[in-house]
């Protein structure tokens, strides 16, 4: 017989689809009923079953039972509507049929072309850069200078991106970063799981232990009524400890496949690295002026980047934006003549299609929930789940449930907006402090991030042509342990 191959990440991705359009058959649709904040009005939106306008004041608020201060709206904190408790309403259902399953990729496409532009102008980016040659003599040069200290490098991208991951929520971003280190990680002599395992595991458990990500962490804690500075030592906590067991986790798999090929989860599965014209040399080569630069205009742009979109408000324009006119510089050193630059851009543009269109289409799963109206049903199976139990039993099982959740609802800020208002609600009622509703929802957001087919996994994992089926194999384990770290911390948390 044949071995069993896993499907492509587009297969695994509408079969999801599918299945989310099954669900809004089976499950009765429903909602909450949110409130906006209309600032033009200086008055509070309510959509849903007792649609109407409300005035924007405190009290307002309060008699909701949104435990949340007033001045995070009026500072424009808390832009996206967010769920009233006790008002979610059974609606009449809105299942979806064969051309929902049709149109979904194609809406994931419109609603995520900002993300998908970003990735095919990095591919046009780094077609241009390894026009110049100068890729390769660059990973020729640090492939010697690491040799022998090969375990620094997965410990400076791990902890490096983790910060990123913690402090700004940088995991989109972790796509451009694979063209510029999977070649140095495969100098190193390790296998393509290693990379992703520092990159992207690494951007993963900095969410799980996210400190000020203004994505998660403060929109959460603004949803929850509370500052954000407040449960931040668990949060703490778990970065630190997190981290270092994902770090001795990576180090410990890298070293084995190191001394013997055969141990690899890519053995005898015939991985064509994306990366194999990249062929470092045995001796070390001298860098000219030009290369230099070049290296360093490259290395530069993604600092670039990390520190727009960290301190001064950058996203996917200007992000994009960025990578573009790098490119066009890149194209002016090298001197190459306009043929070849656009030859070259072109080229890049393409080896990332596959995993541009990904994007779009993990994107496809959340709008057949959304417009089969099962989203809301599924949060209210999950506050019920978990209402009647006590503290020290609450906190493990909530974290299950935002782990849950986060399959369904991959956007932190989104999640937070939709659930946090009902979850915080159930706090004063099962006696557990607020600020561990946040950290729970952190924690198990996070730990979800590692697997998500609708997050940015699958697109990173085809950067490296390494299967999801693999990827499973290698980070369950460190997930079982990170998923016991976050009970403790939350357990302690409450009874501290």
């Amino acid at each position: 017989m044949k071995r069993f191959k896993f499907p492509s990440p587009f297969t695994v991705l509408y079969i999801i689809i599918i299945i989310s359009a099954l669900a809004t058959w089976l499950m009765p649709a429903g909602s909450y009923d949110t409130l906006a904040y209309d600032a033009a009005q200086e008055a509070f939106i309510v959509e849903g079953r007792q649609s109407g306008t409300l005035p924007a004041t405190q009290k307002t608020l309060d008699s909701l039972g949104l435990q949340m201060d007033f001045s995070k709206f009026e500072e424009g904190k808390i832009r996206r509507p967010v769920s009233i408790p006790g008002t979610y309403t059974q609606q009449e259902s809105q299942p979806q049929g064969f051309w929902a399953i049709v149109y979904a990729p194609i809406k994931g496409i419109y609603e995520t072309i900002d993300i998908i532009l970003l990735v095919l102008i990095i591919g046009g980016f780094i077609g241009v850069f390894a026009l110049s040659g100068a890729f390769d003599k660059g990973i020729s040069y640090l492939s010697v200078k690491l040799r022998g200290r090969e375990k620094w490098l997965i410990i400076l991208v791990t902890t490096l991106i983790a910060i990123g991951g913690t402090t700004f929520g940088m995991q989109e971003e972790t796509v451009a970063l694979y063209p510029i280190l999977v070649p140095v990680f495969l100098a190193a002599g390790y296998d393509l799981v290693v990379p992703v395992a520092c990159i992207y595991g690494g951007s993963s458990v900095g969410l799980m232990g996210a400190i000020t990500n203004p994505f998660e962490t403060i929109i959460a804690s603004d949803a929850a009524g509370i500052s954000w500075t407040v449960g931040i030592y668990s949060r703490l906590a778990m970065l630190v400890i997190g981290l270092i067991i994902t770090i001795h986790y990576i180090i410990r798999y890298a070293e084995k496949v190191k001394k013997d090929p055969s141990k690899s989860l890519l053995h005898g599965l015939d991985i064509k690295s994306p990366f194999a014209g990249i062929k470092p040399k045995g001796t070390s080569v001298s860098l000219d002026l030009k290369t230099r630069v070049l290296l360093i205009l490259f290395g530069a742009t993604f600092v670039l980047m990390i520190y727009g979109v960290s301190s001064l408000g950058w996203w996917f324009e200007e992000m994009t934006a960025l990578f573009l006119l790098a490119a066009f510089l890149l194209g002016l050193i090298q001197r190459s003549g306009e043929s070849a630059f656009v030859k070259a851009f072109i080229d890049g543009a393409k080896d990332l299609l596959g995993v541009a269109l990904i994007i779009g289409v993990a994107r496809g799963i959340t709008i057949v929930m959304n417009d089969g109206k099962i989203s809301g049903t599924i949060l209210n199976y999950a506050a019920d789940a978990v209402s009647n139990t006590s503290g020290l039993v609450f906190l493990p099982l909530l974290m299950l449930v935002f782990f849950v959740l986060a399959f369904f609802i991959s956007s932190s800020s989104g999640l937070a907006l939709v659930s946090m208002p009902i979850m915080s609600a159930l706090a004063n009622i099962v006696g557990v402090p607020t600020e561990e509703i946040v950290n729970a929802y952190i924690f198990g957001f996070g730990l979800m991030m590692f697997v998500a087919p609708s997050g940015i996994i699958l697109p990173s994992l085809s950067m490296v042509n390494v299967n999801y089926n693999t990827w499973l194999k290698f980070v369950s384990p460190l997930m079982l342990r990170l998923a016991v770290v976050g009970i403790v911390i939350l357990c302690l948390g409450f009874l501290i």
